[in-house]
């Protein structure tokens, strides 16, 4: 089974004229009975942040939230004492646990910024805060799934609280892979931008697809297209 969700049927929101975000399932305002999440993947945000502007410090508990940067920098700071900026091929991994606060902000004056936020439901509440950053390269991703999150921490990935892996790829046009499902699992495919085919389905930038009872994911690329592939349980 297979479902498109198409760029323009996500949630909007805009704020100040700093913040522009799509919401692939329900989030704050936007809510549609529909999408509230795909098996423990809760939030997808494809967020636009203008120069000089971010997210004041805020708070999160019980959650895995993965911050993947497209374009320009993101600085971090939180309730930990973590200090850092996330440049785009890095992610970001933080476990809210029992509780931390952070805010997230554009640095640069000349530059904006282009992120997913993810949200992961956790199999284990009340863990422990805790934060790290990663980068990976282009052409760690070019043409091959690279495994950037999982349980286990696997292949040189980050670790997180939940039996879920999500993926990273840049394919070049006319590029092609493979990904084979286990029993039982679902996928969730979601794009950055590019164009691929999936499983006969036409997928184009800020689309996701949600995928369940497939053994086999066949994966083209129609266009240079940077997308992230997240496995569930």
């Amino acid at each position: 089974m297979l479902y498109l969700r198409k760029s323009e049927e996500r949630g909007y929101a805009e704020f100040g004229g700093w913040l522009k975000s799509h919401h692939s399932f329900s989030f704050s305002d936007y809510y549609d009975p529909k999408f509230m999440g795909f098996r423990d993947l809760r939030v997808i945000n494809q967020d636009w942040i203008a120069k000089a502007s971010g997210f004041p410090m805020h708070p999160h508990r019980d959650m895995e939230i993965i911050t993947y940067v497209l374009q320009g920098r993101v600085e971090h700071k939180d309730s930990l004492g973590n200090v850092g900026q996330i440049t785009a091929g890095e992610i970001q991994t933080m476990h809210a646990g029992t509780g931390i606060r952070h805010g997230e902000y554009n640095p640069s004056p000349d530059e904006d910024l282009r992120l997913f936020q993810i949200w992961i439901q956790p199999d284990t509440v009340g863990v422990q805060p805790g934060y790290t950053q990663q980068s990976f390269t282009k052409e760690q991703k070019l043409n091959q799934l690279k495994l950037l999150v999982s349980k286990d921490g696997r292949d040189g990935s980050q670790k997180i609280h939940q039996d879920a892996d999500m993926y990273a790829s840049v394919l070049e046009p006319g590029k092609t892979l493979e990904f084979k499902m286990r029993p039982g699992r679902g996928a969730w495919v979601q794009l950055a931008e590019g164009e691929l085919d999936v499983n006969g389905k036409t997928l184009q930038s800020g689309d996701g697809l949600a995928v369940q009872e497939e053994d086999l994911l066949k994966i083209r690329a129609n266009k240079e297209t940077e997308f992230l592939l997240f496995d569930l349980k």
